[in-house]
């Protein structure tokens, strides 16, 4: 898209949508997808930008201030957010909560222990991302107590489920509502919500034109504190330049996740704002053991020790980020790098390589996507390293949906891609379970291991901090050792908004939530 066809659609945009009294206060986002659905367990392109703004769960993150005087989330600390207290059995594989009372929906039915029941047993029919959260934090069933008392009962006691409950999936629904929209072949209204919303967060959506724009206007009925922004235009634009000069322009008031060449444009110009957080999700290369040459531990190990991660981040990151040392990020309870022994050395590469019979070379395909702008750099730096080792590499570009779709569990035929994959919940468990467990619904270059999961289960069982974080400490040995990925770096995370736009609060999402915003008087 065009600087001046963005520029018009925005306008053509706010014209079709009506003005907002003068009092209200309207956000302007720039994304790259409108969103194509608004079911958290159904990640559709653009849905989970979205989704945190609409559906609220159980308990959320405490909050506290940094040594910058920033606040950012506390994950020591678990508050009540739809439920207002729990209780917790002896045994630990009981948890009852009590509810707030007088929480409604923007169709102002009130939230009871019906629409938690409803929820999970709609997460749990998908056998997605929901069912996967039920799953590692070792939820058997979910029932009504009372009106206001819903009790979930575990199989095992788990150290992590009150930070799984923290997450927008499985999102609480307001069952009322969505039984109206469904049918018999539909009884959790699924393909409504490809449309509409029914939630008990701060937002709401109004209406959605594809490939174009949506409205989100602030839930009537909301519990907690009245959002500062009334509603929220979600603008479509593709190009990234674009998105960047509609900032500048003062057009937009917010563009999601800007590259390293913008974020250094935006440092020096006093019509944006930048802000940053470490980051959880790994800049990475995984490999497939289900396939030649990755099925060979020798192979694996020197694409590690091939690679100048410092080089890397300073070629593609422009020096910002961190060496990536362990599937845990720097900044989760447990995170240790003292497994870690793959400093650069190609010497050592080529004599592995050597090994596993490839002392005359190897030859490989990396699938790479669009679906982060640090992609095909990295292709392109990590393709120039290996070459120096004897690899020769075919970079191949696939689409973000095809990525997804041959990356997902029942497929996972990629034998050599990158991608970014990190934990939204601040829990080593729960980041272990995700993306090396073989059950794992982001192990997607298909990692087993017996050992591993072992370790892994009883991180998840083990309630005593400094017991389960041994146990996060073999882990993470085991998954070094194995190498299953080229572990290259930790991006930081960048969001760039007005320089007015004030409250932003770093999520392991990567998703701000329009709740916390305001526009600076």
């Amino acid at each position: 898209m065009t600087l001046r066809a963005a520029l018009l659609a925005a306008a053509a945009a706010t014209a079709l949508l009506a003005a907002p009294p003068v009092s209200a206060e309207t956000l302007v986002i720039a994304a790259t997808d409108v969103p194509e659905g608004f079911d958290g367990d159904a990640l559709r392109p653009g849905t989970q930008a979205v989704v945190p703004q609409i559906y609220e769960n159980l308990t959320k993150y405490g909050r506290k201030t940094d040594e910058n005087g920033r606040e950012v989330l506390d994950p020591g600390v678990i508050e009540g957010s739809l439920a207002e207290s729990w209780t917790v059995s002896d045994d630990g594989k009981r948890y009852v909560f009590k509810l707030r009372e007088g929480v409604k929906s923007p169709y102002g039915n009130e939230l009871t222990a019906d629409d938690v029941v409803f929820s999970w047993e709609k997460s749990r029919a998908q056998k997605r991302t929901g069912n996967f959260i039920g799953n590692v934090a070792n939820v058997d069933t979910v029932e009504a107590v009372s009106d206001y008392e819903v009790a979930f009962n575990l199989t095992a006691p788990s150290s992590i489920f009150l930070n799984t409950m923290t997450l927008y999936v499985p999102g609480i629904y307001d069952s009322t509502e969505m039984k109206k929209h469904a049918t018999e072949a539909d009884p959790f209204a699924i393909e409504w919500l490809v449309d509409h919303t029914a939630g008990f967060g701060p937002y709401t959506l109004q209406q959605v034109r594809p490939d174009e724009v949506a409205l989100f206007v602030a839930n009537p009925n909301y519990y907690g504190d009245t959002p500062y922004f009334d509603r929220v235009i979600y603008r479509e634009v593709p190009s990234a330049a674009s998105r960047a000069t509609l900032l500048l322009s003062g057009e937009v008031d917010w563009i999601d996740r800007p590259s390293q060449q913008l974020v250094n444009q935006f440092m020096d110009d006093d019509r944006a704002k930048v802000m940053d957080a470490p980051g959880q999700a790994m800049m990475a290369a995984w490999m497939n053991p289900n396939f030649e040459p990755f099925d060979d531990l020798r192979v694996r190990q020197a694409l590690n020790y091939a690679v100048d991660r410092q080089l890397m981040i300073d070629a593609v990151l422009d020096g910002e980020g961190d060496i990536a040392k362990s599937v845990v990020p720097l900044f989760v309870d447990g995170y240790d790098d003292s497994a870690f022994p793959y400093a650069y050395n190609p010497e050592k590469a080529k004599e592995l390589l050597a090994e596993a019979g490839y002392a005359d070379g190897l030859e490989i395909e990396l699938l790479y996507s669009d679906l982060w702008w640090w992609l095909e750099p990295f292709t392109i730096q990590l393709s120039a390293q290996l070459a120096k080792v004897g690899v020769t590499v075919k970079p191949v570009r696939l689409t973000g949906s095809d990525m997804r779709s041959r990356s997902a569990p029942a497929v996972r035929d990629m034998p050599f891609f990158v991608y970014e994959s990190g934990p939204i919940v601040l829990d080593p468990g729960y980041t272990l379970y995700l993306l090396a467990h073989t059950e794992g619904v982001s192990n997607r270059g298909d990692y087993k291991s017996a050992e591993f999961d072992s370790l892994v289960e009883q991180v998840i069982a083990t309630p005593d901090r400094d017991a389960r974080l041994a146990f996060v400490k073999e882990a993470q040995k085991v998954w070094v050792d194995d190498a299953p990925w080229v572990m290259v770096a930790y991006p930081k995370t960048f969001e760039a908004m007005k320089p007015d736009i004030e409250g932003w609060v770093f999520h392991p999402d990567n998703h701000e939530r329009w709740a916390d915003l305001t526009r600076a008087q």
